[in-house]
């Protein structure tokens, strides 16, 4: 599963490497670059309960298995796109196999993980996109300087289906639930989705996912502006994102010592506006080794990030009421931490256009943390997950 996750994940970052090649090739603005990161993530804004439906009837298997097909022929699709907006089509198309593809997952490691190993097995999944950003950026610039972005997108179409004989291997078939149907599954849901928990921890990490998803998406843009020159931008944002999963794997430890989510997740947004101001606030330039430490604090910025998805993951697997659906909550976050992920790339590329460069982002980046931090008041200071 955790492979199917990094190569759908992969279709994000395929792009901020190639987004230099596309501008060129189909004239697209740099407004309209904040939406093609962004537009992926449509799917998942509006269709999170509908999976979790279609999961609850169908089956989380199949479901996952047909979003990885999907994936693979949007990105054929978008391989053919003549302008900017069939290649939106296309991206929109991707969001629909990246929302079938990841939202049942945690679903699944829930179900066939043993109860011990299942702190161990979220934090591995909450990985899959710190390591789907180092391997789709560093391939994808690599492979740029040999080839064109259009052939990316069909090396891609290839990569998504890697995963599927393994899961057909893996992954037990699904077997239907006692009270099967359409309207028990709308049931479930609607239960779930009655409860306050799932819209606030949603819109926690909806905070986590905008600034994150808007510094990794513009990060070889920016170092292209700063002077840089072949593979280095994608390379160098490869780095940056791979280490989010230095985060993300940490968590899983720290839960099983004791240590809260909402702990965990309130001091890491501390870290993030400290080293998101460090990075954009001040100038480097006049620094003789400015562009490393910037890169180092950029680093830390996604590595400490990293903790809050798996934090997060592990809090919302057990908010579902008993005669709920754990994949509601899972769909009904997806969709909220996705607005995030939509929003924040054409919020920040807005705010540096207006400003006349990205100095001025970190107001955004800061803004974020402090909304998350004050949302995580509103949770229950007692452990879902304890009880």
């Amino acid at each position: 599963m955790l492979a199917a996750g990094i190569a759908a994940a992969m279709h994000i970052w395929k792009l901020p490497a190639a987004l230099t090649d596309i501008q060129s090739d189909l004239g697209t603005t740099l407004v309209q670059a904040g939406l093609l990161l962004g537009i992926i993530q449509v799917a998942s804004i509006v269709g999170g309960l509908a999976t979790a439906i279609g999961g609850e009837m169908i089956g989380l298997r199949r479901l996952l298995l047909g979003g990885l097909v999907l994936l693979s022929a949007a990105s054929l699709l978008g391989a053919a796109s003549t302008s900017t907006g069939v290649l939106m089509a296309a991206r929109a198309l991707e969001g629909v196999g990246f929302l079938l593809a990841v939202v049942v997952a945690p679903a699944l490691i829930r179900k066939v993980a043993p109860p011990q190993r299942l702190n161990l097995a979220l934090a591995s999944w909450a990985t899959f996109h710190g390591m789907a950003t180092l391997a789709g950026l560093s391939a994808g610039a690599l492979f740029l300087q040999a080839s064109g972005w259009r052939e990316w997108w069909m090396v891609m179409a290839v990569v998504t289906l890697l995963p599927v004989p393994l899961l057909l291997r893996q992954v037990p078939k699904d077997t239907p639930p006692a009270d099967a149907g359409l309207r028990a599954a709308v049931r479930r849901v609607k239960r779930t989705v009655a409860t306050g928990p799932p819209w606030i921890t949603g819109v926690v990490f909806a905070c986590y996912t905008a600034q994150w998803m808007a510094v990794l998406g513009f990060l070889p843009s920016i170092y292209r502006a700063a002077g840089l020159e072949g593979p280095w931008p994608g390379v160098l944002s490869a780095i940056v994102g791979g280490v989010n999963a230095i985060g993300a794997v940490s968590a899983g430890p720290l839960m099983q010592r004791g240590l809260s989510e909402r702990t965990i997740v309130f001091w890491t947004f501390l870290a993030m506006s400290a080293t998101s101001t460090a990075t954009f606030a001040v100038d480097w330039t006049g620094h003789g080794n400015g562009f490393a430490i910037q890169l180092g604090i950029i680093a830390a910025f996604s590595a400490i990030g990293g903790l809050i998805p798996a934090a997060l993951t592990r809090y919302s697997v057990h908010l579902a009421p008993a005669d709920g659906s754990v994949t509601a909550v899972l769909g009904l976050t997806q969709q909220i931490f996705n607005v995030g992920n939509f929003l924040g790339p054409m919020l920040f590329a807005m705010l540096a256009t207006y400003a006349g460069g990205w100095g001025s982002t970190w107001w955004l980046t800061c803004g974020l943390s402090v909304a998350g931090i004050l949302l995580l008041a509103c949770l229950s200071k007692s452990r879902t997950a304890g009880a």
